[in-house]
């Protein structure tokens, strides 16, 4: 019987490369999309890599040719001079129409926690356009909603932790009480992997066990890690400044207005089950000797298309 395949986006990066894994742990056929050719695959000859191809939708809608299930995790973290949202969002559109016209059974397709249209922040709204578009293409999807992913080679809670391993204090925005429910990226990948065995139309807010205020993970992470340091109230101008400063420092966007804005506004948090079982307090803990050694660069990964992610 021959194996169905799944095209997995950015399968040699963070959250495709742990569905990939899962993907080929369960026998599947893999193959990825992808804009890092030059990175190293670690899964050798067991998957395929295929150019984006946004700009020649043609050769985008043969790669997906005889593709079972397709899982997109391409997304941008924020606007600048290399990528947009906007972008992002024009060219997902042009994934899922050669998804469409190549026969894709099934899309699973990660979003973000409270998406809207409406919405001034273009992460979010770029996020509810492409929810829409899927739902209205017609192809049978499941849509994950995570909030903030942690595992080892994550962005946001490695640099929490390296930045209280080298600063003095901490700042928090405002008053630190707005809330985030963390997903382990394996956890994700585990769902995402079994809402490509369903054909039931779908939308999951995909928010781990633990809630944490800001305020709340930070101090959390300071005791773990052994590294405790006043947690103090800043304006929000304040705090982004200094993430401003330390991200010039390795060249890269640490935090963006837009980032505390939405933390601000609790748009990571929402009131549903917990969709994956490990807790970020137990995974930290396991790994506290590890968490924030090294600061972690979006940038550099955005430009950098060879090197391997590093974990914590």
């Amino acid at each position: 019987m021959q194996k169905e395949i799944h095209a997995v986006t950015g399968a040699f990066g963070f959250s495709g490369k742990y569905i990939a894994e899962r993907l080929l742990a369960e026998a599947n056929k893999v193959i990825t999309l992808t804009n890092s050719f030059q990175r190293k695959n670690t899964f050798g000859d067991r998957v395929q890599a295929f150019p984006f191809h946004f700009q020649e939708p043609q050769r985008l809608t043969e790669s997906l040719q005889g593709v079972s299930v397709l899982y997109n995790t391409y997304w941008v973290r924020f606007n600048h001079h290399n990528f947009t949202h906007e972008e992002a969002v024009q060219n997902t559109l042009t994934l899922f129409k050669a998804a469409k016209e190549a026969g894709v059974a099934r899309v699973v397709h990660v979003s973000i926690t409270k998406p809207s249209e409406d919405s001034p922040l273009e992460y979010f709204s770029g996020k509810a356009r492409l929810e829409r578009a899927l739902i209205e293409s017609g192809l049978s999807y499941a849509i994950l909603r995570p909030a903030v992913l942690f595992g080892k080679e994550d962005i946001l809670v490695n640099n929490i932790a390296w930045a209280l391993r080298h600063l003095p204090a901490f700042p928090v925005f405002g008053d630190g009480q707005y809330k985030l429910r963390p997903i382990h990226v394996a956890d994700l990948a585990a769902l995402a992997v079994q809402q490509g065995k369903e054909r039931e139309n779908c939308i999951i807010d995909a928010v781990g066990p633990e809630t944490f205020t800001y305020k709340g993970l930070v101090e959390t992470l300071g005791e773990i890690i052994g590294c405790k340091r006043p947690v103090i109230s800043v304006p929000p101008a304040f705090g982004h400044a200094v993430g401003w400063a330390v991200g010039r420092v390795f060249g890269d966007v640490m935090i963006t207005r837009e980032e505390i804005k939405g933390l601000m506004d609790n748009l990571l948090d929402v009131d549903a089950p917990a969709a994956g079982p490990t807790k970020l307090s137990e995974w930290a803990t396991a790994h506290a000797s590890a968490i924030g050694r090294h600061y972690t660069s979006e940038l550099a990964r955005r430009t950098d298309r060879a090197s391997e992610y590093q974990g914590n």
